[in-house]
């Protein structure tokens, strides 16, 4: 019988572990009720596969675009407002068209969604963590605390989300004026759209904490002395994480619609970086001239994204909720 060294067994055991929890865990998620709730829902299985191949097209965007709409050595103001293919006068190079600064629209989409789902992403995120922050300190702490918190809250909510973005817009624009604020707008809409929506969050988790906090666990936490801090992060929050990804879900269409609507007003993305508001912005100047290509297009992409984001959130909402089940 060969010898065989204690590292070598310890590695032939780690790797036979590895191997054994790969497939349990993926049979664990084949098997949950959570998987079967989404084979069973054939609008939720094609919302997921339209979403996923939006997703793919615009992450992708710079090796499968036709073109580059950024590329301004690539760009010909002769090619401007070229109708799509199946129409007269049209180019086959520019499959649905051209924008009034002849870039190719199928480019400009792919990349202008690409756009638009980084900023989404960024400011649900940012969202996200100051409202669970915030909801876990005020769920937790209660008193003066949650009071205060809460207050602000319920004055946020008195406005609508895309008045607040406006007034951050305004006081930016103010502080770094029109030239820098072209260069900070990416960052500007990320506070704008976070400081919008992250009360949702807040109020969502805080009644999740006040539920949790006088749950067995977190007392016997309490009593060895584990930290205020360390009992809110470790045990807590993994405890009221379920509604939290409902309310992202849902907040991400928000957060997109928001974004093309602040940059169809003029105060979003600017032109040289430009999401599907600001394309649609373009192409409103030029809908009722004949070159109707430039705003609906990017509308429909706008609208077939926002749509199967919304319909994975209201799955999801569904499937969470334990009282459906």
């Amino acid at each position: 019988m060969p010898y065989v060294s204690n590292e070598e067994a310890k590695a032939a055991v780690a790797d036979r572990s590895g191997s054994q929890e790969a497939p349990g865990r993926l049979s664990k998620i084949v098997d949950s009720d959570l998987f079967h709730s989404f084979l069973r829902s054939k609008v939720t299985v094609v919302a997921a596969c339209g979403t996923f191949i939006l997703f793919l097209l615009a992450i992708l965007a710079p090796w499968v675009a036709p073109h580059n709409p950024f590329d301004l050595a690539s760009i010909s103001i002769m090619d401007a407002r070229v109708p799509p293919v199946w129409m007269e006068y049209s180019d086959p190079s520019f499959l649905l068209g051209t924008d009034d600064q002849g870039r190719d629209l199928l480019s400009g989409i792919f990349y202008g969604m690409r756009i638009s789902l980084i900023v989404g992403f960024c400011s649900v995120i940012a969202a996200a963590v100051l409202g669970i922050t915030l909801g876990l300190v005020a769920g937790y702490m209660g008193g003066r605390t949650d009071a205060v918190i809460m207050r602000i809250a319920d004055v946020q909510l008195t406005f609508p989300a895309i008045l607040i973005a406006l007034l951050i817009d305004g006081v930016a624009n103010g502080i770094f004026g029109s030239l820098d604020r072209e260069v900070f707008a990416f960052y500007i809409l990320i506070v704008s759209l976070a400081l919008s929506f992250w009360v949702q969050y807040a109020r969502t988790v805080r009644g999740s904490t006040m539920v949790e906090k006088n749950k067995e666990y977190v007392q016997a936490a309490r009593v060895i002395g584990i930290p205020s801090v360390i009992i809110m992060a470790r045990h807590i929050l993994p405890n009221v994480m379920g509604p939290v990804m409902v309310i992202a879900t849902i907040n991400l269409a928000l957060a997109i619609v928001t974004e093309a609507t602040l940059s169809f007003l003029g105060v979003g993305m600017p032109p040289t970086q430009p999401s599907l508001g600001t394309l649609i912005a373009v192409g409103n100047d030029f809908l009722y001239s004949g070159e109707w290509w430039i705003a609906i297009f990017p509308g429909l992409a706008l609208a077939l994204l926002v749509l199967n984001v919304n319909l994975l959130g209201d799955w999801l909402r569904d499937a969470l909720n334990p009282k459906l089940r």
